[in-house]
């Protein structure tokens, strides 16, 4: 089970990760229920503005439906655009983003949130 919270390591990670180019972040999402669910509206009411700001963007959110591999649902998937790592770190130690923060920590069950970087043209998956 995932925790609601990035840990230190894996923050300093991403602040020590020297790319710094644009950053997708995935997130994963299990609610607390309805009430949860509305929550994180609220949040994500609330971060809109704090994105916009920031230029940053949500790129899609959706509901999960079909779960056609693995065994961990999840209730909707998210994602969003930062200009780059640093301004991601930037906002969520913000006193405003740690305001609307709260309504997140109410809503989520459980949570997966992945920084992603765009592969180039002709890069291998690899590790």
């Amino acid at each position: 089970m995932s925790s609601i919270l990035p840990n230190d390591e894996a923050l300093r990670a991403l602040a020590s990760n020297p790319d710094e180019s644009i950053v997708v972040m995935l997130n994963l999402l299990k609610f607390r229920g309805e009430e949860g669910a509305q929550a994180y509206g609220r949040y994500m009411k609330n971060v809109s503005k704090i994105l916009e700001a920031r230029g940053a963007r949500v790129v899609y959110s959706g509901k999960a439906t079909e779960l056609l591999v693995g065994d961990e649902t999840w209730d909707a998937i998210i994602l969003v655009e930062y200009p780059s790592r640093k301004v991601f770190l930037e906002m969520i130690n913000s006193p405003e983003y740690q305001k609307a923060h709260v309504d997140r920590e109410q809503g989520l069950e459980r949570t997966v949130l992945y920084a992603m970087s765009s592969m180039g043209e002709g890069e291998r998956f690899s590790k």
